[in-house]
Formats: C-alpha cells, sequence, structure tokens
C-alpha cells in the first residue's frame, strides 16, 4: 500500500539561520517569511538547534524580569532560572535555539512524524538526508495535507490498493463510499477473519479519519471446528472356551 512520506510533503525552500545570526535578524526573518521558527545550521548544512516564536517571547519575558532584579527563590525552579538567564542574555541563534534538533528523514512516514510532533509538543520538524544536512522542513500544516484529499480520491486508492491489491478480491466485491473522510464498506466476503484486515488497510490510506464497516462473511473461520460424538460401532467379545 502506498503511505505518504515526509518527503512528499515537506517544504523544501528552508528559511534558516546561523549559529552567528543576531537575535534581531532571526526576529526579522520570521516576520518577514511569516513563520513561525526555524531551523539553525552549521557551515555543512547540518541542523544544529531549532529557534520559535516561543524561544524569543521567553527571552524578552527573561530580560524583562532580570530588568526588574526578579528572582525564583524556589529551589525546584533553579535549573529553569539558569535557562531563563542564558535565554534572556542571548545575542545570537546559537544561543537562543533549543537543542538538540529533533528531526525526521523524507522517507518517513507522514504518521510516524505527525507522532514525533504530538510527543515532543513542537510545531516543525527539520527534514535531514542520510548525512544530517537539512533538506526541508515539515510543518504542523505540511502534514495535513494528506487530509486534503477528496473523498472521490481516498475511495479510488481504497478500491485499487486495499480491496484489489492487498486483498485480491474481485471488482465489485466490496462497495466503497467515503464522505467527509469517512469510508464505509459494504459486501461479502469468504472468511470472518478478513473483515479486520479489510477494516484495518483501509484506516492506512491517507486522508481516511474514520471506517464504518458493514462487510459480512460466508465462513466464520474464527471459531474452532465443533467435534462431533464418536460413531464407532461397540465391539463385544466372547469369553473363550
Amino acid at each position: 500500500m502506498k503511505t505518504s512520506k515526509v518527503g512528499e510533503v515537506m517544504t523544501s525552500e528552508v528559511i534558516g539561520a546561523r549559529q552567528e545570526t543576531p537575535f534581531k535578524d532571526v526576529a526579522q526573518l520570521l516576520a518577514r517569511h511569516r513563520i513561525s521558527g526555524l531551523p539553525v545550521v552549521d557551515a555543512d548544512d547540518k541542523v544544529l538547534g531549532v529557534i520559535s516564536e516561543t524561544d524569543l517571547i521567553r527571552r524578552q519575558a527573561a530580560k524583562a524580569e532580570r530588568d526588574r532584579g526578579g528572582r525564583f527563590r524556589l529551589p525546584a525552579l533553579r535549573r529553569k532560572v539558569r535557562i531563563s538567564t542564558a535565554k534572556a542574555r542571548a545575542m545570537t541563534a546559537g544561543q537562543l535555539m533549543s537543542t538538540p534538533a529533533i528531526t525526521v528523514h523524507p522517507e518517513q512516514p507522514v504518521a510516524d512524524a505527525a507522532r514525533v510532533m504530538e510527543r515532543h509538543h513542537i510545531e516543525r520538524l527539520p527534514v535531514v538526508d542520510e548525512e544530517d544536512r537539512l533538506i526541508g522542513i515539515a510543518t504542523r500544516r505540511d502534514l495535513l495535507r494528506v487530509f486534503l484529499r477528496t473523498d472521490e480520491e481516498i475511495r479510488q486508492e481504497i478500491i485499487d490498493e486495499v480491496m484489489t491489491r492487498a486483498m485480491c478480491l474481485p471488482p465489485h466485491t466490496i462497495i466503497v463510499s467515503v464522505h467527509d473522510g469517512t469510508a464505509t464498506l459494504e459486501g461479502r466476503l469468504e472468511r470472518r477473519s478478513d473483515i479486520p484486515v479489510a477494516v484495518q488497510l483501509t484506516w492506512r490510506v491517507d486522508g481516511v479519519v474514520g471506517v464504518m464497516s458493514s462487510l459480512t462473511f460466508r465462513i466464520d473461520d474464527t471459531r474452532p471446528p465443533e467435534k462431533h460424538p464418536s460413531r464407532r460401532v461397540a465391539h463385544h467379545w466372547l469369553p473363550e472356551r
């Protein structure tokens, strides 16, 4: 089955910064290109870290707190204080960036990239090649493109890739309809065990947000065969004389 890869949805033209890029230049890049973050790379285009609007805001907030002479006194906050102090003094992208950079490769499935974003609570992922050099960037908006497919495109892929290619079913065995990304499967399969397979494969199609199954079966192969009582003829032995 075809699954969308990060390389198919990523943005190839990446706005980045160097470690020595001044803080104000970073802010201007974000504003000029209307982006919410950018990667920081070295001379070999290897990703060192990422800067987001949140980093800039925290820097300004920490600077304001330092200027007022504010101090955190709780021991649990000491590490955060040290980080905030460093951010407040940051003058370059290298000092401001968040590290280590979390990256993905172009051949990774879009679903995997989405899980990485969710797990790390980030908005963008630098895309790197086999030598860890920056080749693109994937944002949440980029990953959501797979859900912008039309219902007819999704329906046709379910028929071609799932029913015909993966499950080797004759044409028109299963009736597939898609509405607002929700796929409905109707028809009769040979074995009951094929039903969850059809449903799971349909779920994997890019753009599917739900699956409704009205599938039936001819043979229930999920139950053990019934054991019938023995019909052997009893033998009566005569006593020896």
